[in-house]
């Protein structure tokens, strides 16, 4: 990648976008291993089939030891690569996290800029970056911003204590956003994420509802193995013949609790038209969507989630006048719920299947759930769809 930047990334601490889309392009999604889900999917399934939402991630993978870096930064662009505010609404599941920002969103109803996710100790960097990379751009002038950065803990897996993620990577991540297919698993913010006993990450899924389409971007880092659903079966309690996921470290802010990971951001999108106590409605579903793969929401786990609506251009318009807005009724909303639900249930367990075995800080080895033996214990359920 090529960016005009005040800083020059090393080959071995960035895995370029288009290498990203090769080994992205190799990797079986759910549906390709036969695992059943609800809904319809728009045609990438993912978030970007919303129109004019684009994703980037900078995935940082160097050293070994105790300083090895497994980490990294997704950033969610609601319109593209610029200043347009959008009706959002947010809701915290378990509090045992952070999403900057949303005082605002809870106040004005309105995202101003990127979603942005990363670990727990690089908020403040990934903050500030998005705010100077606004300064950098000419003719744009931007009274107000409060960036919204979610985080979830990679200690297990990434030495967050190095502090390895720079304003480079987040510039990086910003200008190199782009619609399409999203590269899923180790990328990004979910670089060193672990879930549910196995090597996760980053996941997406989307849901036709009716005319609309809604879509999800998840950084799953939560749950333990004994916990793990698919498709409704007990997938956890079948695989407890290969490796465990080494015990957590000690709690830290959205770093778990005890023998198990903690916390999940989700971004919902959806180009329906609604308004933001809607949107809020549609975020405190998210909950029910983490139930369906056995998230519980413990002590330690900050489940903290936003959702924002395209439509409406101009939804943060100045001036003293009455502005014209589109809302559906909220006897409409119920699809979109059902749609959240699914699609988040979906985009985990793509996180789960393209995730791949990590070893990362002082040799900690993370193991990616193994296909043929998901698909295994599938059969015996009779919960396989005919396939590969």
């Amino acid at each position: 990648m090529r960016f005009r930047l005040p800083f020059v990334l090393s080959a071995l601490s960035v895995l370029s976008v288009s290498s990203l889309d090769a080994q992205q392009a190799a990797k079986p999604r759910a549906r390709d291993l036969g695992i059943p889900f609800d809904g319809s999917p728009g045609a990438l399934n993912a978030i970007t089939d919303v129109a004019g939402i684009e994703v980037g991630q900078t995935t940082i993978i160097e050293g070994a030891g105790a300083h090895a870096a497994r980490t990294g930064v997704t950033i969610v662009w609601p319109r593209g690569k610029k200043w347009e505010p959008v009706f959002a609404g947010w809701f915290a599941g378990n509090g045992f996290g952070d999403l900057t920002g949303t005082a605002w969103v809870e106040e004005g109803g309105v995202l101003g800029g990127p979603v942005a996710i990363t670990n727990t100790n690089s908020v403040g960097t990934v903050r500030d970056a998005v705010l100077q990379w606004y300064d950098s751009i000419p003719k744009v002038d931007i009274s107000w911003h409060q960036p919204v950065v979610g985080e979830t803990s990679d200690a297990g897996l990434n030495d967050m204590q190095g502090f390895h993620v720079k304003r480079a990577h987040v510039f990086a991540a910003m200008n190199g956003a782009k619609g399409g297919p999203v590269p899923e698993g180790n990328v990004g913010g979910g670089t060193g994420m672990r879930a549910l006993g196995f090597k996760a990450g980053t996941g997406t899924a989307s849901r036709k509802v009716g005319n609309y389409t809604l879509g999800v971007l998840v950084q799953a880092n939560f749950g333990n193995r004994s916990e793990l659903l698919i498709a409704g079966v007990p997938v956890g309690r079948e695989l407890t013949d290969t490796q465990a996921a080494p015990r957590a470290p000690a709690p830290a802010p959205g770093g778990g609790d005890g023998d198990r990971e903690g916390s999940i951001i989700v971004v919902v999108a959806t180009d329906a038209p609604l308004l933001p106590h809607q949107l809020k409605r549609l975020a405190r579903r998210v909950p029910m969507g983490i139930s369906r793969v056995g998230g519980t929401a413990s002590n330690g786990s900050g489940d903290i989630f936003i959702a924002f609506s395209t439509a409406n251009p101009g939804a943060a318009a100045g001036g003293n006048d009455a502005v014209n807005i589109q809302m559906l009724p909220n006897s409409a909303e119920s699809p979109f719920f059902t749609a959240t639900i699914q699609a988040v249930e979906e985009a985990i367990v793509n996180a789960l299947i393209a995730a791949e075995t990590m070893t990362g800080r002082n040799g900690t080895t993370t193991a990616a759930i193994p296909h043929e033996r998901l698909r295994e214990v599938l059969r015996k359920y009779n919960r396989l769809k005919q396939g590969p």
